[in-house]
């Protein structure tokens, strides 16, 4: 019997996201996307002109280099970030929450997640998400490094002080992710307004300076640069699009800020400052183009240097947070579609939902932010390897995109293609132009992006045949009745909560009990926790109930991939909804799964396997993820052969 019209309080309704709060301003909402969102594509400028100045193969840009790069990145912006990103991709959300796998969710059903085989959208997907942690790894070493780079500008002794101040201030970044989001948004989002206003008055000072520069606005240099810019154009293209990092983070991160707030912000603050800023940059280069440099830096007053060095010190700490809080939620979004193990998730917001902290990501990404900083080390070689992965996920959106408007949201197929063809043709430029980049540092984050896609394939692999094998090792409930009648000798006093995955047979750990022990509690819970391709199911359409007779229950919960499992709330909801037995003394009942290979006729290839194993071991444990206290549990091992 399904339980609906409770109270949402009393079920521990979830708690709501960012973008649901009427009546609470929009103010701080937008403050808090500017330290959350914005600082990866809002520190661009300090090193993608630059880096664009240096692929044009000129030791002093030329007067046609200068006004074809600013044209190209004004036109990039708003037809990526304005256009794609801001406008039409956020509106694909699901039910709020963003980012490559919410997409991925809306276009492919549960049981194509669920099943044996590889669809081609979830392969897609898969890559898309592979490729953003490798972002999420290079993000905080080239945004810090270019900062710090800036030392250079008024102090030219301190060079040797760069690499060793990197790594100081990316340790610390990631030490304090643990106080999450909200507060981390809070502190940061004052910070990131002083930031664009200091870098939309350093460029307007110089386009006061130079109005010139202003005819970069009409899209005839971008296209002319692109026609004529010769054998070089494919590494201008590709080093042009760092402008447009972060796009795909602020879609990542919508769930912890909400898509309203990201919109005011954009347009009315980030935006502006962004034109300002490369404008000016160019503006100063006309003008002076020996200092091509670091053209950034160069463009502040001698006496603001060593002030705007510590302020872009600051924007590239936040700059960085935006990767690391979109991977905090593409892990947990992972993790419910069988992507990847177990992990211990710790809310960091008593309001919002969305706001967590995964302390296995974050570390990793650390140690890869580290190990690139040192290997790498300068911002110029990083700039080669920071474009491919961000290309190609903009392009894996772009195909998950066609359809969602196409199948959802019911546009006219002329519409569609028109739509998603320019995006499309947008992204493969600027993938081709940054696959010429492979060789000078292209190469890592492909294999970042090979590697973990590899591992979520294994992991979706394994974890779908160790289901198959349980549902082989289950029985009808009607025939495990019979079974009770025969064997148990005794009903003893309480309830048990069994965790079981088969919601329509019985738990192969119940079988295990009967055969082993013959006694059974008076009561069983046989509770399974379904995940939907939802971010959030609410209290009062979660639960489902069924008096299955002889003192058993059953017990399905549904949760979104936003939502973290939790029995002893569930088992207290149940309470509410007049399931009696739930009030007892409660024991739960976890099986512990030791998954073997089969010796004869394995569906996993041995490299694989032992890679799966791995996963398996670093997993958190079962108990510890379904937050069941350590006095009431009782794990029994079952023997799964994949």
């Amino acid at each position: 019997m399904s339980q609906p019209g409770v109270a949402a309080d009393e079920l521990h309704e979830p708690l709501p996201r960012a973008h649901h709060q009427p009546g609470k301003g929009w103010m701080i909402p937008a403050i808090t996307a500017l330290g959350i969102v914005y600082g990866d594509i809002g520190t661009s400028p300090l090193y993608a002109f630059q880096i664009a100045l240096g692929a044009t193969g000129h030791a002093t840009p030329t007067h046609g280099d200068v006004l074809g790069l600013v044209s190209l990145i004004f036109w990039a912006i708003l037809a990526v970030v304005a256009l794609k990103y801001v406008t039409v991709v956020m509106r694909a959300d699901n039910e709020g929450e963003g980012g490559i796998l919410a997409l991925l969710s809306l276009v492919i059903s549960e049981k194509q997640i669920n099943r044996r085989g590889f669809p081609v959208l979830l392969i897609l997907g898969i890559i898309g998400a592979a490729f953003i942690y490798g972002d999420g790894v290079i993000t905080p070493a080239i945004s810090v490094l270019s900062a710090m780079e800036g030392l250079e500008v008024p102090a030219p002794a301190l060079t040797r002080w760069v690499l060793p101040l990197t790594l100081i201030v990316l340790v610390g970044l990631f030490s304090i992710q643990f106080r999450g989001t909200g507060q981390i948004g809070k502190f940061f989002g004052p910070v990131m307004i002083v930031w664009f206003f200091v870098i939309a008055v350093l460029g307007l000072m110089q386009i006061i300076r130079m109005p010139a520069i202003l005819v970069a606005a009409d899209p005839r240099y971008a296209i002319g640069y692109l026609a004529h810019g010769g054998k070089m154009v494919l590494a201008v293209v590709g080093a042009a699009f760092l402008a447009l990092t972060g796009a795909e983070a602020l879609y990542a991160d919508m769930g912890h800020v909400g898509a309203p707030a990201i919109r005011r912000a954009w347009f009315g603050l980030v935006l502006p400052a962004l034109i300002l800023s490369y404008f000016g940059q160019g503006a100063m280069i006309l003008g002076h183009p020996e200092k091509s440099d670091n053209p950034f830096f160069q463009s502040a007053p001698g006496w603001a240097a060593l002030p705007l060095v510590i302020l872009a010190t600051l924007a590239t700490i936040i700059a960085s947070q935006a990767l690391i809080s979109g991977a905090f939620s593409l892990t947990r979004q992972a993790m419910q579609m069988r992507l990847l193990p177990r992990m211990q998730i710790r809310s960091t917001s008593g309001r919002h939902e969305g706001q967590i902290y995964i302390g296995a990501i974050n570390w990793s990404l650390m140690i890869g932010s580290i190990l690139v900083v040192i290997g790498f080390r300068t911002s110029s070689n990083l700039g080669a390897a920071y474009g491919i992965a961000v290309s190609g996920t903009m392009l894996v959106t772009s195909i998950l995109l066609f359809n969602v408007v196409r199948k959802k949201w019911r546009w006219p197929l002329p519409a569609v293609v028109t739509l998603i063809g320019l995006f499309s043709v947008v992204d493969v430029i600027f993938l081709g132009a940054n696959a010429t980049k492979f060789l000078d540092g292209g190469w890592f984050p492909l294999i970042v992006g090979a590697i973990l896609a590899m591992l979520m394939l294994t992991w979706r692999s394994g974890a779908i045949e160790v289901q198959r094998r349980l549902e082989e090792m289950t029985i009808p409930f009607d025939k495990f009745l019979g079974l009770v009648d025969e064997q148990v000798v005794a009903r003893i006093p309480g309830c048990a909560v069994v965790f079981t995955r088969a919601a329509r047979n019985t738990s192969p750990l119940l079988i295990q009990q009967v055969r082993h022990n013959r006694v059974l509690h008076e009561n069983i819970i046989l509770m399974t926790i379904e995940a939907v391709g939802r971010p959030i199911v609410h209290a009062r359409e979660r639960f489902e109930i069924t008096d299955l007779g002889h003192g058993f229950h059953r017990v399905v919960v549904k949760i979104g991939f936003l939502q973290t499992p939790d029995l002893p709330t569930y088992v207290k909801g149940c309470v509410r909804l007049g399931l009696d037995c739930a009030r007892d003394e409660i024991h739960y009942l976890v099986a512990y799964e030791h998954v073997v290979r089969r010796p004869r006729h394995s569906h996993f290839p041995l490299v694989l396997w032992h890679i799966f194993s791995m996963m398996c071991k670093v997993g958190l444990r079962l108990t510890d993820f379904l937050s069941v206290p350590e006095d009431h549990v009782f794990e029994v091992g079952i023997k799964v052969q994949i």
